[in-house]
């Protein structure tokens, strides 16, 4: 077996280096990202599977300033967003019949902002007022602090349990397993087939899953030493402080999922990786079909593998 590849205890394979390839499942289909393109594969109700690839340079690329630690995540993260809405877009579009209206982008943006506006409110306006709620019964602003991250890492976490159970999205979770199978496929050099994919497992260091456990840990200890100020305060501190704890859990990730071999490294990516068993399902060969073809059409204009330092600014993350 090759060097690059780990056997782990079930059987499945791991890649053991990480290469500047990221990706996302979209409504039937993919989208692979490299350093220059992203291409999004659709299987379209005929059957036929459909690649459309783009060009991208990213603005961490352009100034030296953005690639600095913990800023370079956060404006990562803003861009892989916009390309997302996009794959989205895409993907939902190709499902659609001839007599039907494209969805516009302007209401793809529009839902993105909404969801993300929930967002901020369930995961980090909710649990600083519920605790706050409870200011009166706890001692001193370290249990308070305490309190509220407790509440914060339930709710992520009962969220996450819910939308695992939500029958329309379990061909979504084939698809975001294919994708994580076929980016570990590439970076354990193996080619790109349908069998050699499946054989990896449809865990991945670098998923979005593991990111956000990252965040709800990460924003323990930037919350933590402004106590409990003022109720308007406190919500005004965490939506403030989310671009610094998407910073810093960049750099997190990053870091794990460039020293995967290492145990420590391992011991702390496995919470997150058990987590994406809720975001995941095993696909087929099929659907791999469609993440190969994303992955490929990024690979037929360029050579990850060899890019720069600025030019794999931001990819870590993307898995």
């Amino acid at each position: 077996m090759s060097s690059q590849v780990r056997q782990q205890s079930d059987g499945t394979l791991t890649a053991s280096r990480d290469a500047p390839v990221g990706g996302q499942a979209v409504l039937e289909g993919v989208m692979m990202r490299g350093t220059g393109h992203w291409a999004v594969a659709v299987r379209e109700p005929a059957g036929e599977i459909v690649v459309e690839r783009f060009g991208l340079r990213s603005v961490l690329q352009r100034h030296r300033v953005l690639r600095w630690p913990v800023i370079r995540g956060a404006v990562a993260l803003w861009e892989s967003l916009a390309v997302g809405v996009k794959a989205l877009n895409i993907a939902a579009n190709a499902q659609l019949r001839e007599d039907e209206e494209p969805i516009s982008k302007s209401t793809w943006v529009g839902t993105v902002l909404v969801a993300l506006a929930m967002a901020v409110g369930l995961f980090f306006l909710l649990p600083v007022t519920l605790a706050n709620l409870l200011g009166d019964t706890l001692p001193n602003s370290v249990a308070f602090v305490v309190v509220e991250k407790v509440i914060r890492v339930s709710i992520f976490l009962l969220y996450l349990w819910l939308v695992s159970r939500l029958e329309h999205l379990q061909r979504v979770f084939q698809y975001h397993g294919a994708e994580h199978k076929t980016i570990s496929c590439y970076e354990a050099g193996l080619a790109l087939t349908p069998e050699h994919a499946q054989r990896f497992s449809r865990l991945h260091p670098r998923c979005g899953t593991s990111f956000l456990l990252i965040v709800m840990i990460v924003s323990v200890f930037v919350f933590a030493p402004l106590g409990r100020p003022d109720w308007w305060l406190l919500l005004l501190s965490r939506v403030v402080g989310i671009p610094l704890i998407a910073g810093l859990s960049f750099e997190v990730i990053k870091t794990l999922g460039r020293h995967r071999t290492c145990r420590w490294a391992r011991t702390l990516m496995w919470p997150g990786l058990q987590l994406q068993r809720l975001t995941t399902r095993e696909p087929d060969l099929a659907q791999l079909a469609v993440a190969i073809a994303a992955l490929e059409s990024v690979l037929e204009v360029e050579e990850p593998g060899a890019a720069s330092d600025a030019e794999r600014a931001g990819l870590e993350v993307a898995a």
